[in-house]
């Protein structure tokens, strides 16, 4: 018998995209973005792409964030003679702001997978007149477009789609004249059974997270659904609804689920983001400790009260 050879076949490698820590940033932070080939690790040359335009080659990228990094990233790997090319990675949104955008991106419904043929609105919505603003989206195939007769009608801050297709998935953001951008949301468009009802945008730490398996109609009379994460099982559901009562940074990754006669249904990247929540309760409640005690007259309710403050500080603190 022979020596063993082991054959490596290029047309299945794949670029893979990965951000660290996070891809919703404040100018001055530090990121790394990470450009890889599953199941090969040697001799591969990369190429960086923001918003379609190639960058600089290289497998890792590594600097403080600034302003002008905002934009969707995707890599691709060459190697060999003659050369081979894996395909475009998964598009990659890097966001990095001053502070928090003045306007929203809002999407219904309020998920992240939808059907095809099922209608989806796209608006530009903030505390501050939205005036100025569009929707604005990347696709493989068109890279940056605005909303026009091309994939959606509206006007001005909205934008609406009667009839989803495949082409259709890709990364939404709102824009303003002067350049300024909302955080975006990840569309994806299925031509299947079953899709994953997920938080459009990052989940606050601390705050519920409730994950659905949808199904096509007619639904299955069975609505248990596997759940998993980065590819790993992690629970069964009867009603086909999971629910972390707190998330956390722990409980960031690729979701999916998967029905035992519908499917499975595409992977979605959720994002959760630190504090944001937990100093908003914190200074409302610090808030209202201070206008129950300035109120009040001295006396032993006065105590009371401020010991019951505490420990909702301290328990929304955790």
């Amino acid at each position: 018998m022979s020596d063993a050879l082991t054959l490596s076949v290029f047309g299945e490698a794949q670029a893979v995209l990965s951000v660290s820590p996070q891809s919703w940033l404040t100018e001055g932070d530090s990121v790394t973005l990470s450009c890889e080939v599953r199941h090969s690790s040697t001799g591969w040359r990369f190429s960086w792409y923001r918003d379609g335009q190639e960058l600089v080659s290289d497998s890792r990228r590594e600097s403080p964030a600034a302003l002008n990094h905002t934009g969707v990233y995707e890599c691709r790997a060459t190697r060999g003679k003659p050369a081979f090319q894996t395909q475009t990675s998964n598009p990659q949104p890097l966001w990095i702001t001053t502070s928090s955008p003045p306007v929203s991106l809002m999407v219904g419904p309020s998920r992240t997978q939808h059907f095809i043929k099922a209608s989806l609105s796209l608006s530009c919505e903030g505390q501050s007149d939205s005036t100025g603003w569009r929707v604005r989206r990347y696709t493989h195939s068109e890279k940056v477009s605005d909303c026009t007769s091309v994939w959606g009608s509206g006007t001005g801050s909205t934008c609406s789609i009667s009839s989803l297709s495949t082409s259709h998935t890709g990364v939404y953001w709102c824009q303003s004249e002067s350049g300024e951008r909302s955080y975006p949301a990840i569309i994806t468009v299925h031509n299947g059974d079953v899709i994953l009802d997920s938080p459009v945008h990052p989940v606050s730490e601390g705050t519920p997270l409730t994950l659905r398996c949808l199904y096509r109609l007619p639904k299955p009379l069975n609505l248990s659904a596997d759940f998993y994460k980065d590819g790993s099982f992690l629970q069964t559901q009867p009603a086909g609804e999971m629910i972390i009562p707190a998330a956390s940074k722990i409980h960031e990754g690729f979701y999916h689920c998967k029905h035992p006669e519908k499917g499975e249904s595409p992977t979605s990247w959720i994002s959760v983001r630190r504090g944001l929540r937990i100093s908003i309760l914190n200074r409302s409640i610090l808030s209202l400790c201070s206008v129950v005690w300035w109120r009040r007259p001295i006396s032993a309710s006065v105590h009371h009260t401020g010991v019951k403050c505490y420990r909702a500080r301290g328990e929304n603190s955790q």
